[in-house]
């Protein structure tokens, strides 16, 4: 694999920071972020000072029982171009669910959910693999996720279900400590465990990100300072095998500059103890050598589809919770995906929260318990503000009567008034 070095995730709040950061060797952008006609000026200028650009995706769902989107595939594919990317990289994670394969609502998690260890699984998510491959022009890589509930009746161990993913597809893989860490708290999983059982030189490059403890259950919120137990595990990792690349992730709450380069020379120094510790040669499996995947048969898809369809349901539909999974951890998993819904939409439609004030986060809880997102967020932020003018909200009528401005202008094919958002704040400015 190409060597990478030492990056950091690249987010427009922190644009300026990283391209003053002294020794970011690459960045990892958001793929649906960007616009291939329209790369932001920041990513281009570091671009023509060598830095290597990697799109990374988050909507493909190849963990899911349908085959990968066509369109989703063609966009992923142009960003990888736009940017001159080595590679790509996506998820092992399902987004979305029912729909014609199970005769059901089609349901978006807008969140990545876990895939269950089973042959089926492993069946699709090798034929949908395949199938993003031959429709990209570089090489892919799968990352691992972080998860809050286990599925019932798992066959294989996470570090089995990925060497055999590698084995039979080739596939590369991002292999996220953070990940690790959430798993081993959150489903008592061993990381080094699992590290033994990876084909270690599949490895494209690491993910290390921070979280947050709450009652028992770890939040992989990329939002909070890198722990030293994620910074043990990417020791024990790099005393196994040099990984060619390692990555900070950081989404939001970000610090001052100063605090960002300290985590990368954290990161930096646990790559150097392992490394100090490794055996001459390297250790680890080898890498799979990318043999013919098996398609998945009809029925397996179906099944997959099925209970698939029925888990995210309960999470986000109100239905009740399959048989088998955990209810505790089935309950603060809706939470969470409702809880990030408020915040995306909050972000992609910032006229909202403008609009509404303190009682836009209780509102939108509210409308996420009855109302599934069955698009984008973008759909998501109108189809909120449909409800609540549906519902005679807010009660205020001013306000009301600028929300319903908002919905008009925004439902139509295209924007009328890109700075109605100003307006709105000087219109509650006078109230």
């Amino acid at each position: 694999m190409r060597r990478l070095g030492t990056g950091i995730g690249w987010r427009p709040e922190i644009a300026d920071a990283v391209e003053r950061m002294p020794g970011i060797d690459w960045v990892e952008v958001v793929a649906e972020n960007v616009c291939p006609g329209h790369v932001p000026d920041s990513l281009l200028r570091l671009r023509e000072r060598g830095v290597t650009v990697i799109p990374h995706g988050v909507s493909l769902g190849l963990g899911g029982a349908d085959r990968p989107d066509e369109g989703r595939l063609t966009a992923l594919a142009e960003r990888a171009e736009a940017l001159g990317a080595p590679l790509v990289t996506e998820h092992i994670a399902f987004v979305r669910a029912g729909g014609a394969l199970t005769a059901s609502p089609h349901l978006e998690a807008g969140h990545l959910l876990p895939v269950p260890r089973t042959r089926d699984a492993l069946d699709v998510l090798c034929e949908n693999v395949r199938i993003a491959q031959d429709a990209l022009p570089v090489p892919l890589a799968l990352e691992n996720i972080a998860a809050l509930f286990s599925w019932p009746g798992e066959e294989m161990t996470e570090g089995q279900f990925l060497a055999e993913l590698v084995e039979r597809t080739g596939v590369r893989l991002l292999i996220d400590v953070a990940n690790l860490h959430t798993n081993h708290v959150n489903r008592g999983e061993d990381p080094a465990e699992a590290l033994a059982a990876l084909p270690l030189e599949a490895i494209a490059y690491v993910h290390v990100a921070g979280g947050f403890e709450r009652d028992g259950v770890w939040h992989d919120s990329h939002a909070h300072p890198v722990p030293r137990p994620v910074l043990d595990i990417l020791t024990d990792l790099a005393s196994r095998v040099a990984p060619p690349g390692v990555l900070l992730e950081r989404d939001e709450n970000f610090p001052e500059p100063a605090e960002l380069e300290r985590e990368l020379g954290a990161i930096r120094g646990a790559v150097t103890a392992g490394r100090a510790t490794a055996p001459v040669g390297g250790t680890g499996r080898p890498a799979g050598g990318g043999g013919v995947a098996v398609l998945a048969p009809p029925e397996a898809r179906q099944r997959l589809g099925v209970a698939q369809a029925a888990v995210l349901s309960s999470l986000v539909a109100g239905t009740p919770v399959p048989e088998g999974f955990d209810r505790v951890r089935m309950g603060v998993q809706a939470r969470a995906l409702a809880a990030k819904r408020a915040g995306v939409v909050a972000k992609v439609a910032p006229e909202l929260p403008v609009l509404l004030g303190e009682g836009y986060r209780g509102a939108f809880l509210e409308y996420a318990r009855v109302r599934p997102m069955s698009g984008g967020y973008r759909r998501d932020a109108l189809d909120f503000a449909e409800h609540l003018l549906k519902v005679g909200r807010p009660e205020d009528a001013r306000v009301r009567r600028q929300l319903r401005a908002w919905w008009l202008d925004r439902a139509g094919p295209t924007p009328r008034s890109p700075g109605l958002a100003e307006r709105a704040k000087v219109l509650l400015r006078r109230r």
